[in-house]
Formats: structure tokens, sequence, C-alpha cells
């Protein structure tokens, strides 16, 4: 006989008042309170006579049991009506996912690359899709022989044959009297699992939780020394001469260049712009370059205009257009600095095209390279305007608190090394110069330019009390690309500085820190036993239970390590469930391209602008309206005229542009295939009893399908 789920179970004893609920039809039922049984009713008096009490012990016997008999009879009614809500419930969930999905099919788009839509460094021709399909093709497989050793496995079970626990013993299945070509197919599988896919798939297992244990160790290092950097108040300071400190002014006011890149930026380049131009610096010690990629001619025509209306108020500011666009962002930045307008700059800060600095931005980060020499990069913290538009946003609000509070403050005070962000940063720019300036041989051109620098000798500075506000990617596809650029790019990067590292005349501790943990660990191994561990370990000890993954693997431990990761964003607690799981999604777009990075794949090549909604110049020009008001109510003459920026109708601009554009939500193969692969295996850990992994495996499945679906970002009107 099969055995039974006595995980499932849910009796437990009744204590307190029964109720009975009265159903003389579905609709029209009330409670009633019943007195619960007495002592009376268990113990006999002992101060009656025997006779008299075997009497009285009958009769109370009699109408306990009618009593109980009614009881049960309510309470069965009670459980059925609960049940019949909750397959109500469960039904018309199940009807929405449904209409979901039927509404993504009606819409025909995937995330099967159209033709154009994607740019690779090859001159914009499409990705090579019989390289892309590899990937997906490998999951269908395995969901598609899942399926069947699913339907194996049930006809085993209720046949009697199953075996729910590990370490099979071989002698023992040929005792088994099977009969039949099922039987005997069965029996083969069961002795091609034990004795040859069960002891790879153990040590494939035991690799990955080595891997799992270490980077969760560095994980608790990192958490370490942020509390110790709290504890000591420990932060950069920079050094003012006593004059600045008793006035409260600077004196030091070098000259500073800053450059905004941007490429077809039509729903965020007005606030970048206007931020820039608002900068506290004197202005004939800033020059502002607008270095525009864009490919379309009405985005060039408007960012031009803007230039044009910024300079006619008197700000510094130059707009440059390539034509040729060879390189992406760091062929942008290569032409700018060539330029013999920057030859007298000393510093020079960059800063995207949603990114809004303060105007006392470079005022709380120049400082620091006074009197400091061997500083080359002071990088300030991002924060979000739209952290809590949607759940996506959120889980990525949980991920950049964790990456600046921990990460780069930790690596900042302790290594003084980091990666470049790309943007919120100020450069020296003989730093640039010594360390080979802006190449243009990976998409991450940001972290290249940061790791030669530190292998020249130069010292990096994270300030964590200083913030620009920028924006977050709202929707799964604009994140998902966006992911798998910053994953790409840090395998292509360690392929080729990889020699250079080796020859550095840096310290050993140095290297060993470029090679092991910023790289190999964070950037090669998280992604890979993320991926390998949860979405094919785990499935597979489902339909080969010989090797175990244990439970505080597949539960405890990531449940230790996402709440230290959501200790940096503490209003995000609600979601470290939703975190977890979500992590444990994006490892498949994240062991994607850090494979495609590692073997130098045609995705690994592509760079795409990530989409800007444009939600965060809406509540900067807001700002800036208050803003130009009071000063209009302060000032009663107003002599710039037309050549000011009119702030209300860039409002009115943008959110016409808003209003206008249409989300388009996507079905998404791979993550679709991998939720059924889930589910699957969930549905196979009933057979073996395996509680905590069906739940797990249960969760992580539909966190799988609503990305699938693309509903994790998906707004509601």
């Amino acid at each position: 006989m099969s055995p039974p789920f006595d995980w499932l179970d849910k009796y437990s004893s009744h204590k307190g008042t029964p109720v009975v609920v009265k159903m003389d039809n579905p609709n029209n039922w009330s409670m009633v309170e019943l007195q619960a049984p007495s002592e009376e009713d268990f113990y006999l008096n002992s101060g009656e006579p025997s006779s008299a009490v075997a009497v009285t012990s009958n009769t109370r016997r009699e109408k306990v049991k009618n009593k109980n008999a009614k009881q049960l009879t309510w309470v069965l009614l009670l459980k059925a009506h609960r049940a019949a809500n909750c397959l109500t419930s469960l039904a018309s969930a199940m009807l929405g996912v449904a209409a979901a999905i039927r509404r993504r099919v009606a819409s025909g788009r995937t995330d099967v690359e159209v033709e154009g839509e994607r740019t690779t460094s090859g001159g914009g021709s499409s990705e090579n899709l019989a390289v892309k399909s590899r990937f997906f093709f490998c999951i269908k497989v395995f969901l598609l022989v899942s399926l069947i050793l699913l339907g194996f496995e049930i006809a085993a079970y209720y046949k009697g044959w199953h075996f729910g626990t590990g370490n099979l013993d071989l002698q023992y299945l040929s005792l088994l009297d099977v009969t039949g070509v099922f039987g005997s197919i069965y029996s083969t599988w069961l002795m091609i699992r034990v004795e040859y896919l069960a002891p790879f798939l153990q040590l494939l297992t035991n690799i990955c939780i080595v891997l799992f244990l270490v980077q969760s160790c560095d994980r608790l290092v990192l958490c370490l020394g942020c509390v110790w950097i709290r504890l000591n108040k420990i932060k950069p300071i920079a050094k003012q001469t006593l004059a600045d400190l008793e006035s409260g002014q600077l004196s030091f006011f070098p000259m500073v260049l800053v450059q905004i890149p941007m490429c077809n930026e039509k729903e965020v380049y007005q606030q970048s712009i206007g931020a820039v131009c608002n900068l506290d610096w004197p202005k004939s010690k800033l020059l502002i370059q607008v270095l525009d990629d864009s490919d379309d001619i009405t985005a060039q025509l408007l960012i031009k205009e803007e230039v044009h209306k910024w300079q006619r108020e008197g700000a510094n500011i130059v707009y440059r257009h390539r034509i040729l666009r060879d390189g992406y962002k760091a062929g942008n930045l290569k032409s700018a600095m060539n330029c013999s307008s920057v030859k007298d700059y000393e510093f020079v800060a960059i800063f995207d095209a949603d990114f809004q600095p303060m105007p006392d931005f470079l005022k709380q980060t120049i400082p620091h390279f006074k009197d400091n020499d061997d500083l080359g990069l002071v990088q300030a913290r991002w924060s979000f305007v739209n952290k809590d538009e949607n759940l996506l946003t959120r889980l990525q609000n949980v991920n950049l608190a964790f990456h600046f509070e921990v990460e780069q403050q930790v690596n900042g005070i302790f290594l003084n090394f980091f990666g470049f962000n790309g943007t919120a940063g100020v450069w020296r720019i003989k730093a640039l110069e010594e360390s080979g300036g802006w190449l243009e041989r990976t998409t991450v051109e940001d972290m290249d330019i940061a790791v030669r620098a530190h292998l020249h000798g130069w010292k990096f500075i994270f300030l964590n009390d200083v913030e620009c506000q920028c924006e977050l990617p709202e929707s799964y596809e604009a994140y998902r690309k966006q992911q798998h650029r910053w994953h790409s790019g840090p395998m292509q990067l360690f392929r080729l500085c990889l020699p250079d590292i080796i020859r550095s005349k840096i310290s050993l501790w140095k290297k060993a820190n470029l090679i092991f943990l910023f790289f190999l660990l964070r950037k090669l191994i998280l992604p890979f036993y993320s991926f390998t561990l949860f979405c094919i370990i785990l499935p597979m000890t489902m339909f080969i239970p010989e090797a175990e993954l244990p439970a505080w693997v597949v539960c405890y431990v990531p449940a230790m390590m996402s709440f230290l990761n959501i200790l940096p964003a503490p209003k995000s607690f609600p979601f470290i469930v939703p975190y977890l799981l979500f992590e444990n999604t994006m490892s498949v777009t994240k062991f994607n391209a850090m494979i495609s990075g590692l073997f130098q794949l045609g995705s690994a090549y592509e760079w795409v602008v990530t989409k800007k909604s444009g939600r965060s110049s809406e509540g900067d020009l807001v700002g800036l309206v208050e803003k130009e008001h009071k000063q209009q109510q302060q000032q009663h003459q107003h002599q710039r005229g037309s050549s000011e920026p009119d702030l209300s109708e860039m409002k009115e601009e943008i959110i016409k542009l808003q209003q206008v554009k249409k989300k388009h939500n996507r079905l998404y193969t791979k993550e679709l295939a991998l939720s059924f692969l889930l589910l699957t295996a969930s549905a196979r850990s009933l057979l073996s009893a395996q509680g905590i992994h069906f739940y797990f495996l249960l969760f992580q499945g539909m966190s799988f399908l609503l990305v699938g679906l693309d509903l994790i970002g998906e707004q509601v009107e």
C-alpha cells in the first residue's frame, strides 16, 4: 500500500467552548453556542451509592453520546462549508491567472527578439537566435523528461512500488516482484537512478552547498563590517582649511567638467540637464557637456533645444552629438575627453540621464580630493524616487540598498576599492589618463576603469551620506536587460584583466581580493550556485531522492541571508519572502548572462539602454515649478523672459507622454518553462512526503510563473 501523507494532516484537538453552525440552507445560517461538557460528564461522583452512580453514569453517557453526535454533524457541515469557500477562492485565483495568460497570449509579445529591437556591437544586427535558444532548449528537454518521470512515479506509487527514502538498496530491488513491461522499465530506472545518477547528483549538490556556505560567509563578514562602521561612526572626512571650517564656505574651487551621456532619453533628459545646471559651483570653473548618442531625430532636437535654453539662461553648457556611435557609452565618454576644451579641467563628474544631483553635490564631493593626491574617485550613493512604485521596484531597492550600504561602504573603508557605478561619481582626470582612459572592450566600462585605476594604485572613497536621485526600472523587461548587461560584462572583464592583475605590482592581498572575492565569488559563483542549486538540483532531487538536499540549505540559510540583505532597507521587511523567491527567479537571467560573458557568446556584446518612465522628472519639475513661483513672488521684475525654460510646459509635456505611453507586458518563455518544471517537481515531492521541499518548490514555481507572465511589475489601473 502507498504511504499516507501524514505531514499534510491538520487535525488538532478542540479546546474551549464548542460552536455549532445551523445551516437550513446555504444562504441562511446561524451560530449557536453549546455548553461545554462539565467534569461530571467524565468523572464519577464518589459520594453517591454505587447503584445510583451506575444509573446516573449510563444516563449521562447516553446524553453525551447524543450531544456529541449532533456536534460532530454540525462541525462536519461547517468544515464542508469552509472547504467549499476555499475551493471557490482557489478557482477564482486560477481564473485570474488564466485570464492573465490569455491577455499575454493575445498580445502576441514574447521575449523572442524582434528584428531591430535590440542592437549589438556588430552594427545593429539582430542577435544570433540559435545561440540564444540553446539554453531554452535544455530547459524544455528537462521539463519534458520530468513530466514523463512524474507519470512513472505516480503509476508506481499506486502499484506500491514507490520508494520515498534515500539510499535505496540494490539487493532489495532484485527481490522486488515486478511483472510486465512497466515493471521492467521502472525497475531498470531505479537501478540507473541509484547506481549512476544519484552519486553524480550528490557530488554536484555537495559542491553547490560548499559554494553557498562560502558566499554566505562573505555576506556575513560584510554585514559585520557594516555594523563595525556604524558603531564606531567611521566615515570619510574631507580636509578643509581652518578658514573654511569657521566660515562654512569653501575656498577650494578647482575646474570641474560635468558630463551627461544619454541616448534617446526623451522621458528624463529635462530634469537631468536642469539639475546639473543648478549645481552650486562658480560658472567660470564649471563646464557641462551633454553627450547625446541618440539616433532618434526627435530626441536629438528636444535635447538640443533644452541645451540652448540653458545656454541663454547663462549656464556654461555645450551639446555634442556623435554620428558614429562606436563603443556606446565608453566611446561617447572617450570622444568627449579628447576635446581640446577640457584640457584645463582637473575633475570630471558623470551623471546618467535619469540622475539628479543636489545643488551642493560638488561641494560635498570635491573637497575630499584636497591634499589627497592618491584619491582617484569619489562615489556617491544612489537614492530612488520610484522605489515604492510596484513590487519590482521595492525588491530592487532591497538589493541596491545592500549594495551601497554594505558592499560599497565596507570595501571603501577597509580596502579603498570598489566597482565604480558608472554615474554619480567624480573622477580625477589624471587618474583616468594614467589608467588608460575609457576603453570600449566591454559593456561595463565603469568597472573596467575602476579595476585598472586600482591596479595603478589609485584609491577610492564612497560617501554613504551623499545621495543622488535616480529612477529604477519599473518593468521586468527593462530590469532583465539591465541585469543581463551587469552580469555578462564582469565575466568579459575578468577574462581581459586576469593577466594584468597577476602581473600588477599591488599587494598579494589586493590581488586575491580582486580575483577571488570581487570577480569569482560575487560575479561568477553567486549566479552559478543560485541557478544550479535552486533551479536544477532541487527539482532533480525530487526525482532522484537518493541524492539528499538538506532542509537548512533549501529554507533556513537562504532565509537568514535574505534577512541580512534586507537590513539596510528596514521598511522592506514585509517583502522578505517575495525577495527570497525573486532572487532565485532572477538567477536564470544572471546565470545566462554570466555564461554569455565567460564564453564570449553573442549576447555578451549587446548594449540596451534601460527604459525610463520619466516619473522622477515629474516630481522634480513640480519642485522646480514651486521654486520658480517663489522667485516670482520675491522679484517683481522678470528679466529672463522667454529664454528661461518654461517648467510648467515641461511638466505638462511629460505627463502627456506618460498618458500616451502604453505598457507592453510580455511572456517570458524560459521563466514559464522553469515554473512548470518546479511545479512538476513539487507534485513529485508529495510522493516522498518532503513537506518543506514541497512548499518551497510550490512557491518558487509560482514566483517563476508570475515573472514569466510579467505580473510582478504590472500596474492595475
